[in-house]
């Protein structure tokens, strides 16, 4: 920055500050929700150990959750522009998230697996508006 200049670069963007790792985080959840989704389909329609997929959603879904108490806690955020990104994103997401879980149901899965299958469809529906909202917002202007 050039001296004299506060909050803002020459180019008129909003200065970079710090904020906690949200985006990596919540690719990290992503990433455990795939490999867990994977895993899941990749033994469907056979006898399906449950264990692994459990724990990868469970670890997605607490980084997920302390993703969104780290974010919460972020002075002068802009909450305007990310709910609004967010709601958008969400509903498109709820809906694709719907057709894959539709793909399960029609397909047999049933039981336990199925429940499983659910809930990573759920947090990876939540997950990705989350982090492109987040990373829309995060250069916004707080509001007034």
């Amino acid at each position: 920055m050039v001296a004299g200049e506060t909050g803002s670069t020459s180019m008129g963007t909003p200065q970079e500050r710090p904020l906690p790792p949200i985006s990596e985080l919540a690719t990290g959840s992503l990433a455990l929700i795939v490999v867990g989704g994977i895993y899941l389909a990749a033994y469907v329609p056979r006898t399906v150990p449950l264990a692994p997929a459990i724990a990868l959603l469970v670890i997605s879904a607490v980084i997920l959750a302390a993703n969104v108490i780290m974010l919460r806690r972020v002075p002068d955020f802009g909450w305007d522009r990310f709910f609004q990104v967010f709601k958008w994103v969400l509903l498109a997401y709820t809906i694709i998230a719907g057709m894959i879980g539709y793909a399960f149901v029609t397909d047999g899965t049933r039981g336990s697996v199925l429940v499983v299958l659910l809930l990573m469809l759920v947090v990876f529906a939540v997950d990705i508006p989350f982090l492109l909202a987040f990373s829309v917002a995060r250069y916004a202007e707080p509001e007034a």
